[in-house]
């Protein structure tokens, strides 16, 4: 049957859907495409290679060819727990390439470079250059405070009543409704930009503001889009305290994402807020391994598609 399928092309991160939940059903392969069986037998298919990320929720069972499936086509797959907030487990999708790797070690390594990359960062979050003769800790204490007057603010806007950024993720129900709202909205953000990082060959753990953790990298990408994406979806949903929150924010969030063509910016932000450093980023080494799903040639001409 495989023989009689057609090869594999990827899709490339921009023109996939951000992200998608699975709860309670086995995710296997059938006919060469992801297929999600429930308890009452019922499959739903999923195209191969068009989610960006999927987040794997309780109740999931997952098969090995599921998950080599999802590593030849670069889909994130992520365990989660309850609403998608806490991270067991992610299953890269092919790995950071080494040439990407060592240009991001070394902006992070040096001093120097490390805070041109942080100053870049700030100016791309906040639409303004960060105050001069200032150290990378010193930007962190300033970003902090205005990150705090933005909630209060869109607190405000959305009559939301606000006390402070504060949850725990093992009791998760006694948090309020805000802070619930805000990190089911952070997990999907988080989700999409650890593939986008992926996808584009760079190391989640190799960060410049965030330090330290296995996604620092990631929190320090999806800072500079959250609060035009989903900060303020989450203190929408809050105020209209719906039943179920957390489903209502992953679905908002999913909008924002292709309203804000999202998927689409990530990968150029991040070479942007790299590019800060003025290093000429090393080549690809001639041994270096080939795409899972490589390219097919084109005719040459700029005008026919490959």
């Amino acid at each position: 049957m495989a023989d009689l399928l057609p090869p594999l092309k990827p899709i490339a991160i921009k023109e996939r859907l951000s992200i998608l939940f699975i709860e309670k059903g086995h995710l296997d392969v059938l006919d060469g495409a992801f297929v999600v069986v429930d308890k009452s037998g019922i499959r739903t298919h999923i195209p191969v290679g068009g989610v960006a990320c999927l987040m794997l929720e309780p109740g999931t069972r997952t098969s090995h060819a599921a998950v080599a499936l999802a590593a030849r086509v670069g889909t994130l797959l992520v365990w989660v727990g309850e609403a998608g907030v806490r991270l067991y487990s992610s299953g890269q999708p092919g790995g950071a390439r080494a040439d990407r790797l060592l240009y991001q070690a070394r902006l992070a390594l040096d001093d120097g470079l490390r805070l041109k990359v942080v100053r870049k960062m700030y100016t791309m979050r906040f639409g303004e250059e960060p105050p001069g003769r200032r150290s990378v800790e010193q930007l962190r204490g300033i970003e902090g405070a205005r990150v705090r007057e933005t909630y209060k603010l869109l607190a405000k806007k959305y009559g939301v009543e606000w006390k402070a950024r504060n949850y725990d993720t093992s009791e998760w129900d006694k948090a309020d409704i805000p802070n619930r709202c805000l990190s089911s909205a952070t997990s999907c953000l988080y989700g999409v930009t650890e593939a986008a990082v992926l996808a584009a060959g760079y190391a989640p753990a190799v960060g410049f503001i965030h330090t330290g953790k296995p996604l620092s990298f990631v929190y320090d990408v999806a800072d500079i889009y959250k609060f035009e994406t989903v900060v303020p979806v989450a203190f929408k949903i809050a105020a209209k305290c719906p039943h179920n929150p957390e489903q209502q924010v992953r679905i908002a969030c999913r909008d924002v994402f292709r309203e804000s063509r999202l998927l689409e910016r990530i990968i150029p932000g991040i070479e942007e807020m790299l590019s800060a450093g003025e290093i000429v980023p090393p080549a690809p080494h001639e041994e270096a391994v080939l795409p899972a799903i490589p390219n097919a040639e084109s005719l040459g001409d700029a005008g026919h598609r490959a």
